[in-house]
This record gives structure tokens, C-alpha cells and sequence, in this order.
């Protein structure tokens, strides 16, 4: 930073005002600059505290930035319920993928995934926490007759949502909904009721 550049002057805030002070600056830097942009001392300066109080609340940078993370993206994945599976996995595998499309949602993958003991393990399961909710769906499924009894409900949802990380992380492809769909379908292929299981709806769009 040169001398010339303007520093915001640190603010009484603390507590939880100065809590969602920093993790609204950490979110607005990671949109803006990225992952690598969003130093603690950037933060800090953007917050308009002190960058030793941000230390001191939350210890590391990756600590800081999956705390804003996770608070952000909270209520990013509901989990619907339609009245029918199909629909119900694509409105929330849709949302999976638009999240991970976000600067956002891919630094939360990344720093989530990453093996790193100053991280707070309380943080670290961020998506298997939501995709354990959205077992639900499936469930919901198999209780209306849609998928067969023995259906997976764990294995169905890692079917669809592994091929959404496996891109983020690897390969880099698209996160489209012809692409949900697709993964949805053959999901459900495997687990659907031979019995009496409602006809596949139409395309998602």
C-alpha cells in the first residue's frame, strides 16, 4: 500500500457490531478481488478496525473468511418441498449450482475441503451439513411411493452433488441446469419405484 493511499480510521465498534462489520468487508473483497484479495489486513482497513482486533476475534484469515462465508450463505440452499422428488432436487441442485458459480460459493468449497488444523472444525462441514438436510427430499420420496423403499437417500444426493464439486474443484466445467438436470435424472433412474411412481415431468426450463 503506498503512503498516498487513503486509511480508513478505525472505528469504536465491538462486539457484534464490529463482528458483522468485518464479515460484511470480507464478503464485499472476496466478490471484488477474490480469495487472494481478501487479506486480513484488507478487511481490516475496509471494516474500519483495527487488524489486530480481527486477529484476536477470529485467529487466522481462514477462520475469518469461512466465518463470513457461512454467515452469507446461510439461507442459500433451502430445502423445497414441491410435492414431488424430481422437483424438489432440481430447485435445490439448481441452487447448489448457482451458489457454486459465485466467488463466494467456490472459495467456501475450497476452504472447506482444505485439510488445515488452524481451521475451526465447527465451520469446516458446511456443505455436508446442508446436503444432510436435503436427505429430507428424498425421503419424502420414498414415503410417497416416487422411489423405491430401499432408495439411499445419502447416495442418492452425493450422486448429484459430487459431479457439482468435482467441477468447481477439478475440471472447471459449467454449473448450468441442463447440467442438474441431467445428473438429477440418472440419479433418480436408479432409485425409482417399479410400482406406481409418478411420470418424469417436463424440461426445467
Amino acid at each position: 500500500m503506498s503512503s498516498t493511499e487513503p486509511v480508513a480510521p478505525p472505528l469504536r465498534r465491538r462486539g457484534e457490531r464490529m463482528r458483522r462489520a468485518v464479515l460484511a468487508a470480507a464478503v464485499d473483497l472476496l466478490s471484488s478481488q477474490g480469495l487472494a484479495g481478501a487479506t486480513v489486513g484488507a478487511v481490516a482497513r475496509a471494516a474500519g478496525v483495527h487488524e489486530t482486533s480481527v486477529y484476536r476475534r477470529w485467529g487466522t484469515r481462514e477462520n475469518l473468511i469461512l466465518d463470513a462465508l457461512t454467515t452469507e450463505l446461510d439461507a442459500a440452499l433451502p430445502v423445497p418441498d414441491t410435492g414431488r422428488v424430481r422437483d424438489d432436487l432440481l430447485a435445490f441442485f439448481v441452487a447448489l449450482a448457482r451458489l457454486l458459480s459465485t466467488v463466494q460459493g467456490r472459495a467456501l468449497l475450497r476452504l472447506s475441503v482444505e485439510h488445515d488444523d488452524t481451521l475451526e472444525e465447527r465451520r469446516g462441514p458446511y456443505w455436508s451439513e446442508r446436503l444432510d438436510r436435503a436427505v429430507v427430499m428424498v425421503r419424502r420420496g420414498v414415503g410417497r411411493g416416487e422411489l423405491a423403499a430401499d432408495t439411499d437417500p445419502g447416495l442418492l444426493i452425493e450422486a448429484v452433488s459430487g459431479p457439482l464439486f468435482v467441477r468447481v474443484l477439478l475440471s472447471g466445467g459449467p454449473l448450468d441446469d441442463v447440467l442438474v438436470q441431467g445428473l438429477v435424472d440418472l440419479a433418480l433412474d436408479g432409485a425409482r419405484s417399479t410400482v406406481s411412481g409418478p411420470a418424469r415431468a417436463g424440461p426445467l426450463m
